[in-house]
């Protein structure tokens, strides 16, 4: 009977942090901790590979609660109202709860809103003009209805992207909280973030900017006599997801929190906005795309996770397409399946009192915080964009995040690792990096010059009706030539050339003169540092006598580089090789040897 009683584990002694420690410095073999272990987050936030019962935190409050009602939005456009409405009941067919109108040109609400039951069904619309005389309408045709939704009249996101800002809007947005006063579900402000993201800024970055441009517009709204309980209770906040799982759970629960701490200042304690959590433009690719139905997914779980109300999953194919029944279909598929057959929203946040999620939660809070009175002393949010604060912090952030995805020290499935070479991408699709204006922000996907680099290699292909053939010539240690070739592989087919499977040779000197002899444009010299070290040399000689014109690369680093550069070798292809660098100057010599045939 005792050993029924027995507590799981109990025969097992506690390790203290200070045994971990001296075992984890022992096995690390005098490697740097902090550089091994310790996740380091380009919010600033530094997480440990470890906790225990001796480290404390303090939880954070008003981190808000998994919504048992949440909402799976989609977007339809409205060229009509027939067409809005038609779209918006095969959305609702399609097991969709929540509906986003972008209205641009004037339709007929009643129309619109036909046949959509409006006690069960949240209804949203993002304007672009005309707002007061949409919403008047709307309101009368909700009459004795439990509205539930919002506007998005788009105030900071044009701002942000545009760099003009038209008081109009405040006196549009103040009539706006009139109008839908007796709908306390319906939100008449909405302040988006996402542009935050999607412009490459970090969590901390989102957080603290959406929360200084609240401010502004409490600020402008208090002024035209709007009160600051009227502003919190009709607040929705729009913001982005990121990849980064379980930052993001944070991301949102703090916002949660720092929102609460806002609206404190404001003598405002109890109120009810909502927040909406929108997949982001970044974190999308247009190479190998259905893999943006797995960042979808993982999104959609950080967000529902963080808390939100509502969650809207754009089509995988948006970036590039016009999305079809297929792509819009699945897209609300995701929500669905995670809210009605993986119980999220369903049962009590499964992630409150997680050491690891609270710890997160709390590090980005306390940085986002900072962040929000450092641009508020600076004269708040207009001040710091008028003069440029706000887009040089992202800006720095932005080539951060784009110098680790050309080192590939962040991975992106199909864009910079693992990329799918049985895949054809026309080149129209492939748009090119242009220059941003460093004025404004301009969402974009960070994937923008990698796939400019494949379109290089499209046009090229439309040019000579030949896509360049990547030979793997490897030769020696059996198990670090098939590692190397393994890893080259995975690195040049990021630009869409042809990259064969792995040829194996007996030696060096046969492995050279059969390359060289090859139909290949690029050859990657595969083998062990110790047979770099007795045979390279010799296989860049050999190799030159016979072929002058084609790329020879070899995987790994070499310590003699300045000699075998000497004798021919163009470069090299490993963990410290930048993609885009490297790369971009293959297709140039490739280029080259092409067009020169043609000739």
């Amino acid at each position: 009977m005792k050993t029924k009683n027995k507590r799981l584990f109990s025969e097992f002694q506690p390790v203290s942090t200070e045994q971990w420690m001296e075992r984890v410095t022992a096995d690390l073999k005098g490697a740097d901790f902090d550089k091994k272990l310790v996740w380091k987050n380009l919010s600033g936030i530094n997480i440990q590979p470890c906790y225990n019962s001796e480290d404390k935190i303090t939880l954070l409050k008003n981190t808000g609660e998994n919504s048992q009602t949440l909402i799976n939005y989609r977007t339809v456009a409205v060229c009509c109202s027939e067409t809005g409405n038609d779209l918006a009941k095969k959305a609702i067919e399609e097991g969709i709860n929540g509906i986003i109108f972008q209205i641009i040109s004037e339709v007929k609400v009643a129309e619109l809103l036909k046949d959509i039951d409006l006690n069960t069904i949240t209804v949203s619309f993002e304007l672009y003009n005309n707002a007061i005389a949409f919403t008047k309408d709307l309101v009368a045709s909700a009459k004795n209805k439990d509205l539930k939704g919002y506007i998005n009249t788009r105030m900071i996101s044009n701002y942000v992207t545009t760099g003009s800002f038209d008081d109009k809007n405040v006196e549009v947005a103040t009539e706006l909280i009139k109008l839908t006063a007796d709908f306390p579900n319906f939100k008449a402000l909405t302040i988006s973030g996402t542009e935050f993201l999607d412009s490459g800024a970090n969590q901390v970055q989102e957080i603290a900017y959406t929360l200084n441009a609240l401010v502004f517009l409490t600020e402008k709204l208090k002024a035209k006599g709007v009160a600051a309980q009227d502003i919190f209770n009709n607040l929705n906040v729009l913001l982005a997801i990121g990849l980064e799982y379980f930052v993001e759970i944070g991301k949102f629960r703090a916002f949660n929190n720092l929102l609460a701490e806002v609206a404190a200042k404001y003598s405002v304690i109890d109120f009810s906005n909502t927040i909406t959590a929108k997949t982001s433009i970044w974190s999308k690719s247009i190479t190998d795309a259905e893999t943006n139905l797995l960042r979808c997914t993982t999104e959609a779980m950080s967000a529902i996770l963080g808390n939100v109300d509502g969650v809207l999953i754009d089509p995988y194919d948006k970036e590039f397409n016009s999305t079809s029944d297929f792509s819009t279909r699945i897209a609300g598929n995701i929500t669905t399946i995670l809210r009605e057959e993986s119980y999220f929203g369903k049962v009590s946040n499964p992630v409150d009192g997680s050491y690891y999620i609270e710890e997160v939660s709390t590090k980005i809070a306390e940085k986002a915080l900072e962040l929000f009175k450092a641009i508020e002393a600076e004269g708040g949010f207009y001040k710091s964009f008028e003069n440029e604060t706000i887009q040089q912090q992202i800006a720095e952030i932005r080539l951060q995040k784009l110098k680790l995805l050309s080192q590939r020290r962040t991975a992106m499935v199909g864009i910079n690792k693992y990329p799918n070479l049985m895949e054809t991408v026309d080149a129209i699709l492939l748009s090119k990096a242009d220059a941003a204006n460093p004025k404004v922000l301009t969402p974009r996907r960070a994937s923008l010059e990698i796939e400019a680099m494949r379109r290089v290699t499209e046009e090229l292909v439309a040019e000579t009706n030949v896509r360049p053939i990547v030979q793997l010539a490897s030769y020696g240690n059996l198990t670090m030539r098939k590692a190397r070739a393994a890893f080259a592989y995975d690195f040049i087919g990021v630009s869409g050339f042809d990259v064969h499977q792995e040829e194996s040779f007996e030696n060096a000197t046969v492995a050279a003169y059969e390359s060289a002899k090859s139909n290949s444009h690029v050859v990657v010299i595969c083998s062990s540092d110790d047979d770099y070290d007795a045979t390279a040399l010799d296989f860049i000689n050999t190799f030159r006598a016979l072929n002058k014109d084609k790329v020879l690369l070899l995987a790994g680093a070499p310590k003699n580089m300045d000699e075998l550069t000497e004798a021919g070798l163009d470069g090299v292809v490993n963990m410290r090789t930048d993609v885009l660098v490297s790369l971009s100057a293959i297709q140039n010599k490739v280029q080259k040897t092409l067009k020169s045939l043609e000739v």
